[in-house]
C-alpha cells in the first residue's frame, strides 16, 4: 500500500493528544505495541555522550570511536579485544538494571488487557520488566544470546555466564584467550545474535514468537485495536511502522498512536484514526501513568 503524504497534526496540544490516547487505551479490545530504539533511549539506554564516556572512555581513547554503536563495528585486531568491548557492552545494556522504569509504566497500562509487543530492540527490557514472554516478539535478536558466526546451525545460546566472566577478567581492553566463545557444534568463533547481515540466526524461539504475533493479529482483525508505536524511527520502517499504517488503513475501528520525539507522523489516509505525539516515550508514559 502506498501512502503519498504525511501529516503531523502539529496544531493539537500535548494534553489533548494524551487524552485521546488514554481514551483509545480504555476502548481498545486489543493493543499492539510496536517499540523501537526511542523507547530504549527513553529508558536511559543512551549510547553516546556522558554514559558512553563513563562506561567506555578507555576504549574511546585507544580506538578513537565516539559512541557504542561505532565500537560494535570497529575492526579489532583480535577476538580478545572484540570480546572485551562486547562483553562490557552487553553487560551494561542487557544485564545491569534499566536506568528508568518506562517499561514498567507501560506494563501497568496494558496489564490485564489483550496485548502483544513487537520490538526491534535487543536489550530484553520488556521481559525484565515483567511482560509475558508469550506476548513478545524480538525481531532483531537479543544481547543475551550467542550464535555461530558462520553460522553452521540455526541455534542460539544464553551468554550471561560467559559475559560476566569476560567483564570480570578483562585487562588492558582484552579478555583471556580461553574465554573467547566458540560454537559447540563446529568450533567457529561465536558472535552476537543481532540482525546486522544475512548470517543472523532465527532460531526456534524466534519462529515461535513470530507465529504467536501473526496469530494475534489474525484473531483481532476488524476489532477495536490500538496500534501503539513507541520510538520507532526510519531505520527499519518495514518491521513496525509501515505494517501499522497498513493495518490501520484496512481497519476503520483501529487507532494508530505514534509517540516519537521529532518524528511523530502518519499518512493523510489515516489522519482521522491517528494520534501523533511529538515527545519522548518516557514523558508520554509518565503522563498516562
Amino acid at each position: 500500500m502506498y501512502f503519498s503524504r504525511l501529516t503531523r497534526q502539529s496544531t493539537r496540544s500535548f494534553s489533548a493528544q494524551i487524552d485521546r490516547l488514554r481514551a483509545a487505551l480504555a476502548e481498545a479490545e486489543a493493543i499492539v505495541v510496536g517499540a523501537g530504539a526511542g523507547l530504549s533511549t527513553a529508558a536511559g539506554y543512551t549510547y553516546s555522550g556522558e554514559r558512553f564516556e563513563r562506561l567506555f572512555g578507555d576504549f574511546a581513547a585507544r580506538y578513537g570511536f565516539s559512541d557504542m554503536y561505532a565500537g560494535g563495528f570497529y575492526p579489532y585486531d583480535s577476538l580478545e579485544e572484540y570480546w572485551a568491548f562486547w562483553s562490557r557492552y552487553v553487560m551494561c545494556n542487557r544485564y545491569e538494571p534499566t536506568p528508568k522504569p518506562v517499561h514498567e509504566w507501560l506494563l501497568a497500562l496494558v496489564h490485564g488487557r489483550d496485548y502483544f509487543v513487537i520490538t526491534t530492540n535487543v536489550d530484553h527490557c520488556f521481559q525484565r520488566a515483567g511482560f509475558d514472554k508469550q506476548r513478545l516478539f524480538y525481531t532483531q535478536g537479543d544481547y543475551g544470546l550467542f550464535q555461530c558466526s558462520r553460522p553452521c546451525c540455526q541455534q542460539t545460546w544464553d551468554n550471561e555466564q560467559a559475559i560476566r566472566a569476560m567483564v570480570e577478567r578483562q585487562k588492558d581492553l582484552r579478555i583471556p584467550s580461553e574465554l573467547v566463545p566458540h560454537c559447540p557444534n563446529c568450533g567457529a568463533p561465536m558472535t552476537m545474535n543481532l540482525r546486522c547481515d544475512d548470517t543472523f540466526v532465527e532460531d526456534e524461539g524466534w519462529h515461535r514468537a513470530a507465529s504467536r504475533y501473526n496469530n494475534f493479529l489474525r484473531r483481532h482483525e476488524g476489532m477495536r485495536t490500538l496500534l501503539l508505536e513507541l520510538g520507532v524511527g526510519g531505520n527499519t520502517p518495514g518491521i513496525i511502522k509501515y505494517p501499522f499504517w497498513q493495518m490501520c488503513a484496512g481497519n476503520p475501528q483501529a487507532t494508530y498512536a505514534c509517540v516519537n520525539l521529532g518524528e511523530a507522523v502518519a499518512p493523510v489516509e489515516i489522519d482521522r484514526q491517528a494520534i501523533l505525539i511529538d515527545a519522548g516515550a518516557d514523558v508520554v508514559l509518565d503522563a498516562l501513568a
